[in-house]
């Protein structure tokens, strides 16, 4: 059997470290064949967004280069993923494939009717967990019920069986006398035609070797502060893992044995900072537990009655707060890095979220379609969870009176305007010495000024009672 080979097909796991898939296919000890499909349209309606399929490009390049110097190659294919597979077969004589689990909605009815279409022709078809601690369905309330709060989640989690050992890249990859043929990088077409991903660049390094150094960053200089750097979008005090942990760049059970194994003593500023970077962790593997117990989620929901809520359908609005025009200064700041680095501060996140929900009424939905074309680590469990959480409908939500004030929010988590000013630099034309969530008089009433920054287009006291009285109507 095993002299035949097997296929190792790439998803969210490019990598070669704690890749159980690739161990399994190296364990058979015959050839193993490394491939990707692009397939987008299989996982309609949330097929990879913009700054997603930038990220993508660049760190299945990683990938390959990786596979490379094991002596391997990495496959490229396009089309329906059951049908590549079995022309590879074919191609090959492989009789296994072999993958890591995804957990969205539509990529679990394909990746069934996938494993269930290769065992009925007498394949070995296999998959495993390479992305999560825990998998959704290993947890569960005493009653065998989902859970729908973090906390007592979290704390099942603790008492549960530990994340396992993770495991070393496997010393040999096997070639194949002979390759399958394999579509160029340039061929999937994932980067733009025209030029916006300079900021991207700038930015970011995707694939192994730069999530490995992020991480050993965040452990060295970074977890003894975490629990207060966290809030501050003006410092760099978050580990900015989430592309390479959503790509599978870094290994989730890695990153959870060597912050443990560093804990030599819990009441140290680093157990403390590495415990809470911890949790952080377990709300990302809860977030996937919602979406895989509750699959509507993604597009309605979670709440029922939320789906009656009156949002309102304003398309000026909308366009200000996505181009970082809405006249908040912190608000918008989070926007224009999110334009331009793909990523954005968790902090503001949750800032311009509840600014979009509360003070526009505009619907969660259209603020997670625009997360999930713009953000490098755009993952439809954590996006829909936050979402659902900002627009209070969802698992864990923010009680309906909970509305962020824009204005006190920046003064307490960037009290020396730094972040804003970074991102707002008309702001401090003419050193005009603007206060956070405060206007010069000129820009509030609407006349010209050479910082040509944008009056609020809501009041947020008044923006605040209308939503209060519209979330009353449907609130517990």
């Amino acid at each position: 059997m095993s002299e035949r080979g097997a296929i190792v097909w790439f998803r969210h796991d490019l990598r070669l470290d704690d890749n159980l898939a690739l161990s399994a296919a190296a364990a058979l000890e015959g050839p193993v064949i490394p491939v990707f499909i692009w397939s987008p349209e299989e996982e309609a309606p949330w097929q990879p967004g913009a700054a997603s399929r930038w990220w993508l490009h660049h760190s299945l390049a990683s990938l390959a280069k990786q596979l490379q110097q094991a002596g391997s190659r990495l496959i490229l294919r396009q089309g329906p993923a059951g049908e590549v597979l079995q022309e590879l077969i074919d191609e090959t004589g492989a009789n296994a494939v072999f993958w890591n689990r995804r957990y969205e909605p539509a990529v679990i009815a394909r990746d069934r009717d996938v494993k269930q279409n290769l065992r009925d022709e007498g394949l070995t078809a296999d998959s495993f967990n390479s992305q999560l601690l825990w998998e959704p369905w290993t947890i569960s309330t005493k009653q065998d019920r989902p859970y729908q709060v973090f906390t007592p989640y979290w704390k099942t989690c603790l008492q549960a069986e530990p994340p396992a050992e993770p495991e070393d890249q496997p010393e040999n990859l096997p070639a194949p006398d002979s390759w399958p043929e394999s579509d160029e990088l340039d061929d999937l077409k994932l980067l733009p035609d025209i030029d916006w991903d300079s900021g991207l660049e700038e930015t970011w390094t995707p694939g192994t070797a730069a999530a490995a150094e992020t991480f050993d960053r965040f452990v060295e200089d970074l977890a003894e502060d975490y629990n207060t750097a966290r809030d501050r979008p003006d410092h760099q005090g978050t580990s900015r893992l989430s592309p390479h942990l959503h790509f599978g760049e870094i290994s989730v059970r890695r990153i959870w044995h060597t912050l443990n194994d560093r804990i030599d003593d819990r009441r140290t500023r680093f157990a403390s900072g590495a415990e809470t970077f911890l949790k952080e962790l377990g709300w990302r593997d809860f977030a996937h537990h919602v979406l895989y117990h509750f699959p509507q989620t993604a597009n309605e929901p979670l709440r029922e009655k939320y789906a009656d809520f009156p949002w309102r359908q304003d398309e000026t609005s909308l366009r200000a707060w996505q181009q970082g025009q809405t006249g908040y200064p912190i608000v918008d700041a989070g926007m224009r890095e999110l334009w331009h680095t793909g990523w954005m501060h968790n902090r503001v996140r949750m800032i311009v979220a509840s600014f979009l929900t509360k003070d526009l009424l505009i619907s969660w939905q259209e603020g997670a379609r625009w997360f999930w074309d713009t953000l490098v680590d755009a993952d439809l469990a954590n996006n829909t969870l936050g979402w659902q959480w900002a627009g209070g409908c969802g698992a864990d939500a923010a009680p309906y009176f909970r509305i962020f004030n824009p204005t006190s929010q920046a003064e307490k988590h960037d009290p020396e305007q730094e972040y804003v000013q970074h991102w707002i630099p008309e702001l401090t034309a003419g050193k005009t010495g603007v206060r956070i969530g405060k206007f010069p008089k000129s820009v509030r009433s609407g006349s010209s000024s050479p910082s040509e920054y944008p009056p609020p287009i809501v009041d947020h006291q008044e923006a605040r009672q209308r939503a209060l009285a519209a979330l009353q109507q449907i609130a517990d």
